[in-house]
C-alpha cells in the first residue's frame, strides 16, 4: 500500500526528552573519526573533557534512540520495509552552540510527503527547546522505495546540482576507519545495514555501508578544523544531500570553496558567510557521496 501521507501530515509531533553528557560528545566525535592523531592538540577540543567543545552535527544523535529517518518510520500512516528506505538528506539549524550536557525536549514531525511515483520522500522535521529556549531544528529527508503513486505533489526535484565549476579553495582527503561503521552506530543508529552483510545485500548493496550522517559530522568537522580555525560555535546552519554510498576503509575527498567576498563575511564583520562543500570516494574514481552540501557561518 502507498503510503498514507494525509495520515503521516496530520499526526500530532512526538515529543520526547532528550538528555546528554561529555561521554556522548566523545563518543560521537571517536564514531566520526576524531582523535587522529591522538595526541593532537587540535583533536584534544573534540576528545579530552577539559578541552572539549560539541560539533554541532552532534545535534543529530543527541539524547540517543534512533536517528530521524528510523523514527520517521514509526509516524502514523507510514508501514514500510527497511530495507527500501534511504536517507536522502540533511538539514540543520543552530539556535545556539550545542552545550556539553543538556537536558531538552525534542518535539518530531512529518512537515512533507512528496510522490514520486515509484518512491516516496517524507521530511521529518525536529524541534529541540531546553530550559533557555530553542537549540536547534533539524530535518531529515526520507526516501522510500516502492512507496509513491498516490497523486501526490512531487516536490522538488532530487537531482543533486554539480559542484561550482572553479578550482576548490581547499581540498582535504580523510580515510574512514575499517571499523567506523560499528564505532559510529553505538551512538543510536543501530540499522544493521551499517553492519549486517546479509541485511546490505538485501538492500542491493555489497557489503555494509558508513551512516550517511557519519559522512554527514566527519565533513563538517573538517570545515571547521580547515577554514573556521576550529571554532564550532561559528556553524550556524549546515545542509547535505546524500549522493551516495561510502564503504568503511575508503578514502573521502572534500572540496571546499568560499564564494567569491567570503574574506569579508564571519565574526569580524558581524555577517554570515558560507562554504560550499562537495565529498567524493577517492578509490571509486571520486564517486559523489555528499552534494549540495553548504556550512553557514558567522
Amino acid at each position: 500500500m502507498p503510503i498514507d501521507a494525509a495520515g503521516a501530515l496530520g499526526a500530532a509531533p512526538r515529543v520526547r526528552e532528550i538528555a546528554w553528557d561529555h561521554k556522548d560528545v566523545q563518543l560521537y566525535h571517536l564514531g566520526i573519526g576524531a582523535g587522529r592523531p591522538a595526541t593532537d592538540p587540535r583533536e584534544l577540543r573534540y576528545t579530552l573533557e577539559s578541552r572539549l567543545q560539541v560539533l554541532p552535527s552532534f545535534a543529530t544523535v543527541a539524547g540517543g534512540g534512533a536517528p530521524g529517518v528510523i523514527r520517521t518510520l514509526s509516524v502514523p500512516g507510514v508501514d514500510v520495509d527497511l530495507a527500501h528506505v534511504l536517507h536522502g538528506g540533511q538539514r540543520l539549524r543552530l539556535h545556539r552552540p550545542v552545550p556539553v550536557r543538556g537536558r531538552a525536549t525534542a518535539a518530531a514531525r512529518v512537515v512533507a510527503a512528496y510522490d514520486k511515483g515509484t518512491a516516496a520522500v517524507l521530511v521529518l522535521r525536529t524541534e529541540v527547546t531546553d530550559a533557555d529556549g530553542p537549540l536547534w531544528t533539524d530535518e531529515a529527508e526520507v526516501y522510500v522505495r516502492g512507496e509513491g503513486g498516490w497523486g501526490g505533489d512531487r516536490g522538488p526535484s532530487g537531482r543533486p546540482s554539480p559542484p561550482p565549476a572553479e578550482r576548490p579553495d581547499r581540498i582535504v582527503e580523510r580515510t574512514v576507519r575499517e571499523d567506523q561503521a560499528l564505532l559510529y552506530r553505538l551512538s543510536g543508529d543501530w540499522n544493521p545495514l551499517h553492519a549486517d552483510p546479509e541485511f546490505a545485500a538485501r538492500a542491493g548493496f555489497e557489503r555494509p555501508v558508513l551512516h550517511g550522517l557519519c559522512t554527514y559530522g566527519a565533513t563538517l568537522k573538517t570545515v571547521v578544523d580547515t577554514l573556521l580555525d576550529g571554532d564550532v560555535t561559528r556553524v550556524r546552519a549546515y545542509r547535505t544531500r546524500f549522493a551516495g554510498v561510502v564503504y568503511p576503509g575508503e578514502t573521502l575527498r572534500v572540496r571546499m570553496w568560499r564564494p567569491a567576498g567570503a574574506e569579508r563575511y564571519g565574526a569580524e564583520s558581524g555577517g554570515a558567510g558560507e562554504v560550499r562543500v562537495a565529498v567524493s570516494a577517492v578509490e571509486r574514481d571520486d564517486a559523489p557521496v555528499l552534494a549540495d552540501t553548504v556550512v553557514r557561518y558567522e
